[in-house]
């Protein structure tokens, strides 16, 4: 719940939106979600010469099996040779078998990215001329198939977990201390921490077929989940399952001594205790996502994942506490009603988890997009934008609620001034029925007495007394429910004979719901790679088949395109480099650094060097000189032999931010 606008919040939100704009406009990009942006051979190219090695350029440094890049022919019978390596910076490369014949080769890869997601897919180069193939599916599963949406429910319900164990614990210390006696809140609580601990075995069991085959028949794999643990990911989720154990300690004690302390000194220190105690078993656990997904890669890692936590945290007590309100005012006793004052507690303590959620939002847009193109352009975009959304229908429905906690407060309803009209308004309404169902229920036990000592039961024998007794058992039992019944509808009417606290009822109820469908959009959302990586894939592949394109055969010159990102302010450009005519002896070379526009670059410096690796020659040095604006020249380049060279472009964009990019191309 939030509070109502006011000039000042109008004044902050405007400024937000200011700085989302500026953030936006100049936004570096950052890594996470790893993608494929380059390739050699790229994909679609036909080679002359069938290539020694094939290598694969990520946007981010990935993790590999000996598996993780496959090369099939033409019949689809592999072709590379030992395991992949890292060759350079976010390249990796396998080796393939010698003599390869002319035909279409299909290269497939899986890898794991930094930020804990599987990534896969599979493209084609063709040596000689292109031909027919039987590949058909040469991609893995991982990340997808029924271990997929099995992998994506246990992310949900831990995030749900999470929230409601967490918002529940803040909503009872924070906002209303009496709840901790009552059983619909501990039930809740303890509920969520039962859903958090079962979804994170849960997911440590399905990560290793989930990253790898994608088949539920390697899930009780023993060796998958080994490697498991050495992964990041791995063992985030056993320092999940460790403070998992804290979190049990400190839902016993809240349920538990506390509630049995009398008001005073000694329980205020408790509580501080707890509050304090909570509050950083709370982060820690929200770290343990932190840790391992997008936060802890690429622009930042050391703010952003602070943040995360801090987004995380205001999450579940926004939602968290939401369902612990909705809780208490539909199922705690009549006799300990939710009050007023705990109501408007959490409304500033909603208030305050909003604020936190727009201020970290921003900066995860910012460095999740990069772009406003980005929120139309991508997929990561579009679901952030229905989640944006969603945020805003459920401010809406808060606002709705503030205006009922107002009306209740007024009233001086829900902290028992006026239980006795309350309740003599419910005694009214229950009517005639009731009344006979609790004297029913009162003179039972007369009629009990009067069984056991009058005549009937005397002149009964042995056998009569347990028949008499095995009825008066049902007629006793089946009095215990009718008045259960009408204590049930007493305390119905008593709650809903208060139209504030009714309608205050209703509109938290749709609050929830809302809830539920912006964390499955939010779950979906730490799945789907970031508009940022999606579009700096799309641009390098675009290039990539620029650069692929065959040179004019006249000049026989050789061009190739680079897209680069220092990961500094300003640092995304593309770096081409046209070679003259490549070919052994001297070579006229220009280097031309792009924005991704297409306008020119003025860089501070810019240095190529040629590696053959495959002679261990190199790297040759060469400092281009600088030209005008976003061109660099360099004469008589010398290639002393032909062989698949490595050309590596270093830019740097400032004081300290610089990268090194390469391509390799067949010279001579």
């Amino acid at each position: 719940m939030t509070r109502t606008i006011t000039p000042r919040l109008r004044t902050l939100v405007l400024l937000l939106l200011a700085v989302t704009g500026a953030l936006l406009a100049g936004a570096a990009p950052a890594s996470a979600h790893a993608a494929l942006t380059g390739s050699d051979p790229a994909q679609g190219v036909v080679v002359k010469k069938a290539p020694s090695q094939v290598s694969l350029t990520f946007s981010e440094t990935v993790a590999m099996t000996g598996d993780s890049v496959r090369v099939l022919d033409p019949k689809g019978r592999p072709v590379q040779t030992g395991t992949p390596a890292n060759v350079s910076g976010t390249t990796y490369a396998v080796q393939l078998k010698s003599g390869l014949a002319k035909g279409t080769y299909t290269v497939a890869y899986q890898v794991v990215s930094a930020d804990s997601h599987p990534v896969a897919g599979a493209y084609t180069f063709s040596v000689g001329a292109p031909s027919a193939t039987v590949v058909s599916d040469a991609g893995p599963a991982a990340g997808g198939g029924t271990v997929g949406v099995l992998y994506g429910f246990g992310r949900y319900v831990s995030y749900a977990g999470f929230i409601v164990l967490a918002g529940g614990a803040a909503f009872v210390l924070a906002c209303w201390r009496r709840g901790a006696g009552v059983r619909a809140l501990q039930r809740l609580v303890v509920g969520g921490w039962l859903a958090l601990t079962a979804a994170t075995l849960w997911l440590l069991l399905l990560r290793g077929a989930y990253t790898t085959s994608g088949k539920l028949a390697d899930v009780p794999d023993l060796d998958l989940l080994g490697q498991v643990l050495q992964t990041k990911t791995g063992a985030a989720l056993v320092s999940r399952l460790l403070l998992l154990a804290a979190a049990a300690l400190f839902v016993a004690v809240l349920f538990g001594a506390y509630t049995r302390r009398e008001e005073g000194e000694e329980k205020r220190d408790l509580t501080f205790g707890l509050a304090v105690g909570g509050t950083v078993v709370a982060a820690g656990l929200a770290s343990s996502w932190a840790m391992a997904e997008h936060a802890s890669v690429g622009l930042q890692p050391g703010i952003a994942m602070p943040v995360d936590v801090v987004h995380l945290l205001a999450v579940a007590g926004w939602l968290g506490g939401l369902t612990a309100l909705l809780v208490a005012l539909y199922r705690a006793p009549a006799e300990t009603p939710v009050e007023a004052a705990a109501v408007h507690r959490f409304s500033r303590l909603a208030f305050g988890s909003v604020l936190a959620l727009v201020v970290t939002g921003v900066y995860q847009s910012w460095r999740q997009l990069g772009s406003w193109s980005a929120f139309t352009e991508t997929r990561y975009g579009q679901l952030l934008l229905v989640k944006i959304g969603l945020v805003a229908l459920l401010v809406g429905v808060a606002a709705v609620s503030r205006r009922w906690t107002a009306r209740l407060a007024d009233t001086g309803t829900g902290a028992g001034a006026d239980r006795p009209r309350k309740e003599r308004v419910a005694s009214a309404a229950a009517g005639p029925a009731a009344k006979a169902s609790a004297g029913a229920a009162v003179k039972a036990p007369a009629e009990q007495s009067s069984g056991a000592n009058g005549p009937a039961g005397g002149d009964a024998g042995a056998e009569g007394d347990k028949g008499e007794g095995t009825g008066d058992s049902r007629r006793v039992a089946q009095l215990a429910r009718q008045r259960a019944a009408a204590d049930a509808a007493r305390r119905k009417r008593l709650r809903d004979a208060d139209p504030n606290r009714f309608g205050l009822r209703r509109s938290v109820l749709a609050e929830a719901g809302v809830a539920v469908v912006l964390l499955a959009v939010t779950t979906v959302l730490t799945q789907t790679e970031p508009g940022r990586t999606e579009q700096q894939a799309e641009a390098a592949t675009s290039a990539s088949a620029r650069s692929s394109s065959p040179s004019s055969p006249a000049s026989g010159a050789l061009t190739l395109d680079m897209p680069f990102d220092t990961g500094g302010t300003d640092g995304k450009g593309v770096a081409r480099i046209d070679l003259d005519p490549a070919r052994v002896g001297g070579n006229e070379m220009h280097v031309y650094v792009e924005r991704p526009n297409g306008r020119a670059f003025d860089v501070p410096e810019v240095k190529v060097s040629f590696t053959l690796e495959a002679k261990k020659i190199g790297p040759l040095p060469v400092n281009p000189d600088h030209i005008t604006t976003g061109h660099w020249s360099a004469s008589a380049v010398q290639i002393p032999m032909a062989g698949d060279w490595k050309i590596a472009v270093t830019v740097r964009t400032s004081g300290i931010d610089q990268v090194t990019v390469s391509k390799n191309a067949q010279i001579g």
